[in-house]
């Protein structure tokens, strides 16, 4: 991986979240070697008084040709269960990308003339 940054939005840095999200991040490298740049925002915003203290992780991974971006709303009260939910996330996102960059994705004929996954029927006066 070339570059990893860490952001904190309105709460203090921790190392401890650091280090878990370094892991996730080592993680998905097995999955795709070829990331460029990853960028991890961590927020906890304010105004949920009934809630208590909501966590919110952005994930952004640049690989070569495409942008993958994940959002994951503030809905997790523990940062860790944030963190894993927004990692398993990308991870989803960045096994499609595989998927379409080897072609093992199908791509499904949708030309006006592109008859290949039509019924053949014949015309009325071939009919058995």
């Amino acid at each position: 991986m070339a570059l990893e940054q860490v952001h904190f939005l309105d709460m203090p840095r921790s190392e401890a979240v650091e280090a878990r999200i370094q892991g996730r991040v080592d993680q998905l490298s097995r999955f795709c070697a070829d990331i460029l740049k990853c960028e991890v925002w961590v927020a906890s915003p304010h105004g949920h008084h009934r809630k208590g203290e909501l966590y919110g992780v952005r994930v952004r991974l640049t690989v070569p040709g495409e942008e993958i971006d994940i959002d994951m709303q503030p809905e997790e009260a523990d940062v860790y269960v944030a963190i894993r939910e927004a990692f398993d996330a990308a991870r989803r996102k960045l096994e499609d990308y595989e998927r379409r960059r080897r072609g093992e994705v199908k791509a499904h004929p949708r030309a006006e003339g592109d008859r290949t996954r039509r019924r053949q029927i014949p015309a009325r006066g071939e009919r058995t």
